[in-house]
């Protein structure tokens, strides 16, 4: 029996990060992962496609240039799936052979088998050959990710009632949308769909637009997605989903208030689950919550010492970019390299990408309201900066909390185009305990949006002057 040190089930970002920090430590590594090919949600059907799709819809909707040429202009007039799809699988190749190159360049061995524990230290891997192998290890990261959650009471087929996962199988773009869920992932596709002229209609019982995120920022997408045609159910909850045959709208969605909608297509958008159902990780005594999550401690740690978990099967903040981290820092604690001892992800950023895409870092007003914190604004409209201007967006806005004694910057949130690019400078002042005075200063390329953090600033200072 060949024993590892390590072994990470998925090879999504944090379990291609662990594996990889892993074998830099000079330690046998193996990745198992059940698909074809590797890179896991992120790669093959999430964040990547879903991004990649986006751009496509921008790009040949001609979406970003109607602030110029007005709502009509379009790339391509007739948009087909088939076009969307050409750069989102030209992309996906790309990055599935990348991975596959920094496996094989550190060394480590890629196992294409659906694993189940034994105890905590062996697996067993299924290849679909019938034999069944022994993988013993000294530590195990799993890694394996998340599935789009169902309910059992809806008939899906994939193109008239969907999920997430089965975007990227549609044959044709449909004429109308119900999608069910306005979270993160639900409420980009909506924005995306609407974008093609896609006439979607948004389902969720809560109040408002994505309630996490800085109030003037929600409001701001909820108005732009409305002059883009979408409709919003908001505070409804859905009671049915069905499928008229023959009808011209086939899908039937019935909410509890009585009222009946009909669309061509429903995307179900009710979160994630942890792709945890076949690992039978009772075997080794780690218990799941009731979305198939694994609870971990600050190291990533489940409750057994040796296995650790990480990415979005460990649930909150579920974003790419911390699970990188998350799968770096279990390696390296499970072999020692604990120069960090309170080790934790820290000041990261959120990255939505609707149309038009947001970001944001620290707290919003809300938050800072509820904690009793004092705190000051400043705001600068992408309209007012030349940059601004010159692209066309109209809308976008990005605005600064700090606080008015220390002047240091509490959260930034911006909306509108380059907002995931643009985060990074906030991000970066944030760390290094920068002052609203830094921006203010600060001399930025002419014409840029970054441009927006000096105006922004300046709006900020004047506040406090009257």
């Amino acid at each position: 029996m060949m024993k590892h040190d390590l072994v990470v089930i998925g090879s999504g970002p944090s379990g291609q990060r662990a594996a990889i920090q892993a074998a830099k430590l000079g330690k046998r590594v193996a990745v198992i992962e059940r698909r074809r090919v590797v890179g896991g949600v992120c790669v093959n059907t999430g964040t990547i496609p879903s991004k990649t799709f986006r751009e496509a819809v921008l790009h040949l909707s001609g979406f970003r240039e109607r602030g110029i040429y007005g709502i009509s202009y379009t790339v391509k007039q007739d948009i087909q799936i088939e076009d969307l799809l050409f750069r989102v699988e030209h992309v996906i190749r790309s990055e599935i052979d990348v991975i596959r190159n920094q496996l094989a360049r550190n060394r480590i061995e890629l196992i294409e088998a659906t694993a189940s524990f034994v105890d905590a230290h062996h697996l067993a891997l299924d290849d679909g050959s019938g034999d069944e192998r022994i993988i013993q290890t000294s530590h195990i990261v799993i890694a394996c990710g998340t599935n789009a959650t169902r309910d059992s009471h809806i008939m899906f087929d994939g193109q008239q009632i969907m999920v997430s996962d089965d975007i990227l199988q549609l044959k044709t773009i449909p004429s109308s949308m119900i999608v069910i869920g306005a979270g993160v992932i639900g409420v980009e596709y909506a924005t995306m769909f609407a974008a093609l002229g896609v006439r979607v209609t948004i389902v969720d019982k809560r109040p408002t637009l994505l309630p996490f995120l800085d109030h003037e920022i929600s409001a701001a997408l909820t108005y732009i997605a409305q002059q883009n045609r979408v409709t919003m159910r908001l505070g409804e909850e859905v009671a049915r989903v069905a499928v008229v045959e023959g009808a011209r709208s086939p899908v039937e969605v019935t909410l509890k208030s009585g009222k009946t909608l009909h669309a061509e297509t429903a995307l179900y958008a009710i979160g994630r689950t942890g792709a945890t159902a076949d690992l039978k990780l009772e075997q080794a005594g780690i218990a799941l919550d009731n979305r198939g999550r694994i609870e971990v401690n600050q190291h990533f740690q489940t409750s057994v010492p040796t296995i650790y978990a990480v990415g979005d099967v460990i649930g909150y903040p579920s974003l790419a970019s911390t699970s990188l981290e998350q799968g770096r820092a279990a390696a390296r604690h499970a072999f020692g390299e604990r120069d960090d001892e309170a080790h934790g992800i820290g000041l990261f950023p959120y990255g939505i990408y609707t149309v038009p895409e947001i970001s944001t870092i620290g707290s919003n007003e809300d938050e800072l309201t509820a904690a009793g914190t004092p705190y000051e604004i400043g705001k600068a409209n992408f309209r007012e900066i030349a940059r601004g201007q010159i692209i066309g967006d109209q809308t976008g806005m990005l605005k600064l909390i700090f606080q008015p004694d220390t002047r240091k910057i509490l959260g930034v949130h911006i909306l509108g185009e380059g907002a995931t690019e643009l985060i990074h400078v906030g991000q970066a002042v944030m760390a290094l305990g920068g002052t609203i005075d830094y921006l203010a200063d600060a001399v930025f390329n002419y014409p840029t949006l970054a441009e927006c953090y000096k105006n922004a600033a300046l709006d900020g200072i004047n506040r406090m002057r009257f």
